[in-house]
Order: structure tokens, then C-alpha cells, then sequence
């Protein structure tokens, strides 16, 4: 029964997704605890616990999957070490220290932006407010799946003319990082999922991003679309890897149709060309 119990256990290590082939790195680190994804500043990690496991990460519990599976993410400015808490099945406690690597951030220049979106009034302020906290909330969803363990595809193939994490001039005034990877694809352009999920949030209009969609891929793990001129899902749709979502455009603060694509653990941004095959669409 004892051989039987660790070739299962063997069998779920084995199963932890793949779908960090540009920087992925595997840590076990014993007691049945195994990590594997990209331990850097807007990295996502994938982690394997016994069955029955409580984890904590950033002060947050963290769901888990009935096998033990678990996830989690580095924001842009997050530093090394983070601790991460687990609670084995018998009561005993782990305390790890994560080492994270820092990253050099680009600086990019966006001119041509409408004045209205790079210093709103109070009125527009308000809304803004409202549509963040829309978005927000569609980040907080909880879920039990495990869609995000699937290997990503790209939602549109285009030239990636923003990345992650740079620091952004609007108009020559600095603003908020980029959080996204923007793709510079025709007007109407198709925009599949680019793995299974659930429509957390569809929201027109927004001030900043425009017609915005969020999918739930599980544990906190989402994926967000903005710009788009169509959207061709509502809240709550199940959706499948290549499903068509959306139409490209640019509504919000866009000087141009494309694609910002974003992902996101809860409320921390996270890098979406680290789980991808390619740092760029094939």
C-alpha cells in the first residue's frame, strides 16, 4: 500500500503543468512540496502540496485543489524573500523563504493620448473609481479550477509593441506601469481565450481600457482583455482554449487598435509572456 501511495503522489508531481518554458524552474523542497514555474517579479508559480495541506501566501489563505495543487504570483515590485506557509495534513509547519529575482523595467514614451484620459476631472474620477472597483472584484473571484495548469496559446498573433512592467509617459507626464503585453493587430481582429475559463466580467466602455473583459482560469489566476471594440461573451459564460471573445479596437486610452493583455493572481499583476512557449507570437 506504501508503494502504491508514493507512485500516485509520484504520478500528481509528474502532472504539474509545463506551461512555463521560457524561465521555468522546479523547486522540491521536501515533505512532498514541489514548485515549479518562474521565481522572478511578475512570475507565476505552480505548487504541488500533500492533499490536505493549508497554505498561506502574502498574508492571503490560499485555495487548494483536493490533490493539493495550489498557485501563486510575484507582483512587479514584490522582494526577495516571500514567505510562504504551509500546514501539513499532521499539523506540523513550514515556513519557506522564496527567493524572487529583480527585474530591469523598459520606459515608454506614448504621445498622441486625448488630455481627458491622462488627467481626468472629478467627474470622470468617479467613474474610474466605480469601473476599478468592477474590475477588482472580477479579479477577487475564487474558484476551485485548475484551467491555468493548461498550456497558454496567444489570444491574437501580432507584434508585441508593449510589455510588461514598463514605466509609462503619457503625453510626457509619468503614469502607472504598463501591466499588460500589447499586441498591434487590425481593427476587428479576432481575440480567442487563450485557455479555459469563465467570464468573470464584461464591462463596456471603461474609461481607461474600454470594452473590457475578465476570465477566471482558477485560484485566483485571471486573464483581462482591453480595448476591444466587441465583446462576444457575457458574465458567467464558460469558455474554451481558442474560443473567439472578442473583437480588437481601441476604445479607452488608445492612440490605435490593439490588444493589452493582462494576467493576474487576485490583485497582483503578473508577467504574461513568462507562460508563454515564446516571448513572442508564432
Amino acid at each position: 500500500m506504501k508503494h502504491l501511495f508514493l507512485r500516485i503522489f509520484s504520478l500528481l508531481l509528474l502532472s504539474l503543468s509545463t506551461t512555463f518554458p521560457l524561465h521555468a524552474e522546479v523547486r522540491d523542497l521536501g515533505n512532498g512540496i514541489r514548485l515549479e514555474g518562474s521565481f522572478t517579479q511578475g512570475g507565476m508559480v505552480v505548487g504541488q502540496a500533500p492533499a490536505g495541506a493549508k497554505i498561506q501566501f502574502q498574508k492571503r489563505n490560499l485555495p487548494v485543489a483536493a490533490n493539493g495543487v495550489f498557485v501563486l504570483g510575484f507582483g512587479r515590485d514584490d522582494v526577495s524573500p516571500q514567505t510562504l506557509q504551509i500546514t501539513l495534513p499532521g499539523g506540523a509547519q513550514q515556513n519557506i523563504a522564496l527567493a524572487i529575482r529583480k527585474r530591469e523595467f523598459q520606459i515608454q514614451k506614448v504621445t498622441g493620448v486625448p488630455a481627458r484620459t491622462v488627467n481626468p476631472d472629478p467627474k470622470d474620477m468617479a467613474r474610474i473609481e466605480k469601473e476599478q472597483a468592477a474590475v477588482g472584484s472580477a479579479r477577487e473571484v475564487v474558484s476551485l479550477h485548475t484551467f491555468f495548469r493548461d498550456e497558454f496559446v496567444w489570444p491574437v498573433k501580432g507584434p508585441v509593441t508593449g510589455v510588461y512592467g514598463s514605466q509609462r509617459f503619457y503625453n510626457g507626464e509619468p503614469r502607472s506601469p504598463h501591466f499588460g503585453v500589447d499586441l498591434a493587430v487590425p481593427h476587428g481582429t479576432t481575440i480567442v481565450a487563450p485557455a479555459d475559463g469563465v467570464v468573470s466580467m464584461a464591462y463596456p466602455d471603461m474609461f481607461f481600457s474600454g470594452d473590457t473583459i475578465v476570465l477566471d482560469h482558477g485560484m485566483g489566476i485571471s486573464t483581462s482583455y482591453l480595448h476591444m471594440s466587441k465583446m462576444l461573451v457575457k458574465k458567467g459564460d464558460v469558455v474554451k482554449k481558442g474560443q473567439p471573445i472578442g473583437k480588437v479596437g481601441a476604445s479607452g486610452r488608445a492612440t490605435g487598435p490593439h490588444l493589452c493583455w493582462r494576467l493576474n493572481w487576485f490583485q497582483s499583476r503578473l508577467d504574461p509572456q513568462l507562460i508563454m512557449a515564446s516571448s513572442k507570437p508564432q
